[in-house]
């Protein structure tokens, strides 16, 4: 009895050194980080950029040992799935919020966006809306961040080059989402006002269908000189490999959520490419910290190329957790918000790969923005500047 008596104290003794010892590990802060975006159906390769964009940033503030207020924090992501459906979107934040207590949650497209900002003000939960469309910002949320820059900046400089290398007849051949029908609703003024003409409009649903040729036979039935297309990527590419396919010879107008080198795979190269005009992929572009940022990515992820959904959503990633220790705060999205734009003018260079310059008032991301044409089979980067002349 005497005996076991001891060997109960030992136990105890020892089991309270082991608390002790694993004390620092448990004082240790989890935030968790919510997302809700495609991760299946036809834009699921597109949803999981976005976020493994994010979960890089993760990877590297963890390894860092980062601190706010003085107490180390450790980042989680929580990802779920909402097949590009704003009405799961809705669904998923809810969840996010409530379940998992995520004071920041990014979604990778519009609707999600518009669809969280009917509540996030309320839930006081901040808004990562990986959207290029203005109207997630013009809406006055006071708890969004816009993270690509306004799609708008591109019209002038797309106009420009498809109209002048290939001449002034367009057909709409891009998704029906939401977004696209917001890049058809501010592109054709802008075609039309520079003397083009619409022959044909064609949106198709890019996250259902893998076969495009009835649709694009569509569109070339009206002899286009110009196809305006975009939707995720993959399914982009397919629409312009169709095209060629079916002896389309004419340029291709690029919307910003489509990037040509996750087309790249899907064409053939490219060759298939030509004359097209669209956002400059990651992989191409020289300046130094967008160089340094792809080899640190693809050291860790070989094989795979980084693109501007990765890059982008890791700076966003890297701006929020930076506002965060500005604003003494892990939970306080009001404050956080308010420190994001100190947040991204500061953020070292090989945290800002895209070479973001600040957020405007409204929660909208600034940048000169580049772009990329496609020249004897390969990317020429110019800036918008340049192509609007």
């Amino acid at each position: 009895m005497v005996i076991r008596r001891q060997f109960n104290q030992l136990a105890t003794a020892l089991a309270l050194g082991g608390l002790l010892v694993a004390a620092p590990a448990f004082a240790q802060e989890v935030v968790k980080i919510g997302f809700s975006g495609p991760l299946s159906g036809g834009a699921a390769q597109y949803g999981k950029n976005t976020l493994d964009g994010m979960k890089f940033a993760v990877d590297e503030l963890n390894a860092s040992g980062f601190e706010v207020a003085g107490k180390k924090v450790r980042f989680e992501v929580v990802a779920l799935d909402d097949k590009y459906n704003p009405a799961e979107t809705a669904i998923n934040f809810q969840r996010l919020v409530q379940e998992h207590k995520t004071p920041v949650v990014m979604c990778p497209h519009s609707g999600g966006g518009f669809a969280i900002q009917t509540t996030n003000e309320q839930m006081k939960t901040l808004l990562l809306s990986y959207t290029s469309v203005p109207q997630i910002t013009e809406r006055g949320n006071k708890l969004t961040l816009r993270i690509p820059p306004e799609f708008t900046t591109y019209i002038p400089a797309f106009v420009s080059h498809a109209m002048k290398k290939f001449g002034k007849n367009l057909a709409i051949a891009n998704a029906d989402h939401d977004y696209a029908k917001a890049w058809t609703k501010a592109f054709v003024p802008a075609w039309e006002a520079a003397g083009g003409k619409v022959v044909a409009d064609n949106p198709m649903s890019y996250n259902k269908s893998t076969d495009f040729y009835s649709g694009v036979s569509k569109a070339l039935a009206s002899k286009p000189d110009v196809l305006f297309i975009g939707g995720a990527s993959e399914p982009t590419g397919l629409v312009v490999k169709q095209a060629r396919e079916l002896g389309f010879k004419g340029g291709f107008v690029i919307i910003d959520q489509a990037k040509m080198d996750q087309m790249k795979p899907i064409t053939g190269g490219y060759g298939p490419l030509e004359g097209a005009i669209g956002v400059l992929p990651m992989i191409d572009d020289t300046n130094a910290p967008a160089v340094a940022f792809t080899q640190r990515w693809l050291k860790a992820n070989p094989g795979r190329d980084p693109s501007s959904e990765i890059s982008l959503n890791y700076t966003a990633m890297h701006a929020t957790a930076q506002a965060m220790k500005l604003a003494g705060s892990t939970t306080d999205a009001v404050a956080i918000r308010a420190q994001l734009d100190k947040a991204m003018k500061t953020l070292p260079a090989n945290w800002n790969p895209n070479g973001l310059d600040g957020v405007d008032e409204r929660g909208g991301s600034l940048a000169d923005t580049r772009v990329a044409v496609i020249d004897g089979g390969k990317v020429k980067e110019m800036k918008l500047s340049e192509l609007a002349k």
